[in-house]
């Protein structure tokens, strides 16, 4: 079996050379680069990742928790997580807390017992087992997608936030979301501005930082379109098809029910788009319908859903570049870092389609959305 030696005599330069190349910890010039990865691929070489762990107390892994099974958003998360990890030489280990408290906070251990460099965690709507695990053992973390300071139940303590520090002064968690306010906002003051007066919001699980950010959105497009708030139209789909699709049928059921909806992400679109065929509603002719989180198959709905669109996989990448840059610098202030949404402009809101070229569809207008503005 090849050792490190036999790649650096091969490629005619040191040991401490080939280590530089191999972890990545000094820049090679690149013809000398070159001649360690040809020596590395003609002896078959394969670094022993476990005794260099021994040695650096590092083991290039990191830690990934989030419901991907369950929710098709974080799968593309994970899809820019793997990426950036991979260009960063790191391996994944990727668990599913199942939005469970109590599971989340098994699910942290497991990682850390495998001794994972840190990790990147989308936190449930009751995270304080899982942060005060975190805390006692020194994890570097990133929270990813919901937050644990704004926007956490109003009846939490202050102080518990990722900001608050430690008794050896040192900061631990990092974050990383898209903006939800202003780009729900964004869609309550569009369907206002088509003409709705009783429009519907299908809210996410309660304590979830996104939930809590979403509604305010709601809030907030209907007072910048001059309506009036009626808390009737204001249900829980619990972020969950067959719960939208239950809060959608309780808003059909009301003597004035509302001529518009706006989901909360897109399992709970599912489910109210269910509800309304079931209960003969067609969309946008008896129900206009927004929905935050835009999906691959969107597109292809009849009609196509307006939606505001979140940057799933720049998120998952930027959640590796805080957890690394956390690495390097244990002692830096923790940052929480918003990425801008993107309002994705089709028919399902009642708009007509956009001309297109003959014998094509029209096509989908597009515009950014950060947490200022919440015009039409």
């Amino acid at each position: 079996m090849a050792t490190m030696a036999d790649v650096a005599r091969r490629a005619g330069v040191s040991v401490a050379t080939v280590s530089h190349v191999l972890n990545g910890t000094r820049p090679v010039l690149p013809p000398t680069r070159q001649a360690v990865l040809d020596a590395v691929d003609a002896l078959g070489y394969t670094p022993n990742t476990l005794a260099r762990s021994l040695v650096t107390s590092r083991t290039r892994s990191i830690g990934l928790a989030v419901s991907a099974v369950s929710n098709p958003y974080f799968t593309e998360i994970l899809q820019g997580v793997e990426t950036a990890a991979l260009e960063a030489g790191y391996s994944l280990l990727i668990a599913d807390p199942h939005d469970d408290p109590r599971h989340e906070r098994k699910v942290a251990q497991l990682l850390h017992e495998r001794r994972v460099d840190g990790m990147i965690v989308a936190p449930s709507a009751r995270p304080d087992d899982l942060v005060g695990y975190l805390r006692r053992h020194a994890v570097p973390t990133v929270f990813l997608d919901r937050l644990i300071d704004g926007g956490v139940p109003e009846d939490r303590p202050p102080g518990n936030g990722p900001d608050a520090v430690t008794s050896a002064g040192a900061p631990w968690f990092d974050q990383v979301c898209a903006g939800s306010a202003a780009p729900t906002a964004r869609l309550v003051t569009h369907l206002a501005w088509l003409g709705h007066r009783r429009i519907g919001l299908i809210a996410g699980l309660p304590g979830l930082s996104t939930t809590h950010e979403r509604v305010r959105g709601y809030r907030e497009g209907l007072t910048a379109a001059g309506l009036s708030h009626d808390d009737r139209l204001l249900v829980s789909g619990n972020s969950a098809s067959e719960g939208a699709e239950e809060a959608t049928a309780a808003l059909l059921s009301l003597p004035d029910p509302p001529t518009a909806l706006v989901t909360a992400n897109n399992a709970m679109t599912i489910g109210a788009l269910r509800a309304l065929r079931r209960h003969g509603r067609s969309v946008p002719d008896d129900m206009a319908l927004c929905c935050f989180d835009d999906f691959a198959w969107a597109d292809l709905f009849s009609p196509r859903l307006t939606a505001v669109a979140q940057p799933s996989r720049e998120l998952g990448a930027q959640a590796v570049r805080l957890l690394l840059d956390r690495l390097a610098g244990p002692g830096r202030a923790p940052r929480t870092v918003r990425l801008p949404c993107t309002f994705v402009h089709r028919t399902s809101c009642g708009c007509p389609e956009e001309p297109g070229p003959a014998g094509t569809a029209g096509r989908t207008a597009s515009s950014p959305l950060s947490e200022k503005g919440t015009t039409p």
